[in-house]
């Protein structure tokens, strides 16, 4: 698994770390550690994670020393050090954290922008309550706030935001150009959210970034400091069971926009069936959207286009539950994270 990781994952993308985790399958007394965790806290990706959040606290300065240099073998001495010197520190770390899913990428800010601005129209709604699904640190809820240039030209956002985006778009039609409504409220809600106004938790964001990824690592920053000027309520548990609690901290003559990027994969299909059954109950008394950008076929009622299941790329769902009423809608597909999209709804 760290072999594959080093040569696969982030062959290309990360020397260090393709450097490292090498030098990690190589060593038997490192993996002898790595087996002390739990097994579901081995991963690459988190074990990294840790040694990378030892780093940046300090507690490991050869390793923050040499990911600082960028120096690929002095980072895999250091980081095999590191692990069988701290191991428990190591696994205490990775059993208590998860790699947040929605810091990966920024570029799906880009993707839910016009789809949230699609279906505040489609309802006639002034004024929307975004309530993001596996938040994470819930960037997510800080879409209107950040400035997106798309490469045909468009632009969408706050041009003078400190987080700029950019998403490449593919095909004819252009994206519509409306502009998203105010945002009343901004709820996230996760199994293990993360507080940016917390300094570990801050800090645990910076570590899940490969350390010579410098310029996302930048970004990451802005967009850190972006969320902590207007902080979202991040709900913590089972979003299933933890929905209704969100959609009551949206007043009653606002639309509750839910939003899922790449979240519901992560979900038991049974679970997914519940979420939305969650939806419908909620548009029992005011219209509902869900606003989605999923692999083909794990969004239930998003259509797929006649689209491949794992075929590389996603699908932009739209889902307006009007009281008695769901329409569903594929408003497009996109790719690589919402890096490349193309939109297909009339709008």
């Amino acid at each position: 698994m760290y072999r594959h990781f080093g040569e696969v994952d982030a062959a290309g993308t990360s020397p260090l770390y393709e450097r490292v985790a090498v030098a990690l399958s190589e060593s038997d007394e490192a993996l002898r550690a790595i087996r002390t965790a739990p097994a579901r806290k081995r991963h690459p990706m988190l074990i990294l994670a840790a040694l990378h959040d030892l780093a940046l606290a300090g507690r490991a300065p050869a390793l923050a020393a040499a990911y600082a240099s960028a120096d690929g073998d002095a980072a895999a001495d250091a980081a095999i050090d590191t692990l069988l010197r701290m191991t428990d520190p190591v696994v205490a770390i990775a059993a208590r954290r998860k790699t947040p899913t929605g810091t990966e990428e920024t570029g799906r800010s880009a993707v839910l922008y016009p789809a949230i601005a699609e279906a505040a129209r489609r309802v006639g709604a002034h004024a929307v309550g975004l309530i993001d699904v596996g938040c994470s640190a819930g960037l997510n809820l800080q879409v209107d706030r950040v400035g997106i240039t798309y490469g045909n030209g468009q632009a969408l956002g706050d041009p003078s935001s400190p987080v700029q985006l950019s998403s490449s778009v593919v095909g004819d039609r252009p994206l519509p150009t409306r502009v998203m409504p105010e945002v009343v409220a901004r709820v996230g809600v996760d199994l293990d959210p993360v507080d940016v106004t917390d300094a570990e938790d801050a800090r645990w964001l910076r570590a899940c970034l490969w350390p010579d990824r410098l310029e996302r690592a930048a970004r990451l920053e802005a967009e850190m400091a972006l969320a902590a000027t207007a902080p979202p309520l991040l709900l913590r548990g089972d979003p299933v069971e933890v929905l209704p609690d969100a959609f009551a901290r949206v007043p009653a003559d606002v639309l509750p926009v839910v939003t899922t990027t790449w979240a519901l994969s992560r979900f038991r299909v049974e679970s997914r069936l519940r979420f939305l059954h969650r939806l419908d109950e909620a548009a029992a008394g005011r219209a509902v959207a869900w606003v989605s950008a999923e692999g083909v076929g794990v969004a239930p009622t998003v259509p797929t286009l006649g689209d491949r299941r794992a075929s590389g790329h996603s699908i932009i769902g739209l889902v307006v539950f009007d009281r008695s009423a769901a329409r569903s809608e594929a408003l497009g597909r996109c790719w690589s994270r919402g890096r490349l999209l193309a939109w297909l709804a009339d709008s």
